[in-house]
Order: structure tokens, then sequence, then C-alpha cells
């Protein structure tokens, strides 16, 4: 699992809510509630957040 940095972090923001991230082990987790109520989960590979929105990935 990378850790993304605290710089990074402070910059990169929800494509759905606009939201500020918070990683949660190899993921980033929206502060805001998406569109069904919960927070938006994005993926971090090989150190890269992947902030697609949910139907991008289908």
């Amino acid at each position: 699992m990378a850790k993304i940095s605290d710089e990074l972090l402070s910059v990169l923001r929800c494509p759905v809510t606009g939201s500020t991230l918070v990683q949660e082990g190899a993921e980033l987790v929206s502060t805001q509630p998406g569109p069904d109520g919960k927070p938006l989960r994005y993926s971090v590979e090989e150190g890269i957040p992947l902030l697609l929105r949910p139907e991008q990935l289908a």
C-alpha cells in the first residue's frame, strides 16, 4: 500500500462531490456523501490515485 503524501491529499478532490479525500488503506474516501448517501471510494494503484467516477469504471 502506497501512502499518499499530505501535500498531494491537500489538493486532491472527489470528482463527484468536490470534497476533500482521506486515505483509508489502499483507497481514497470522499469526506462528503455521494448521490447514494455513502462516501465514494477510489482505489490507489501503484501509488497513483484512480479518480474516476464510478460509472467510468464499468
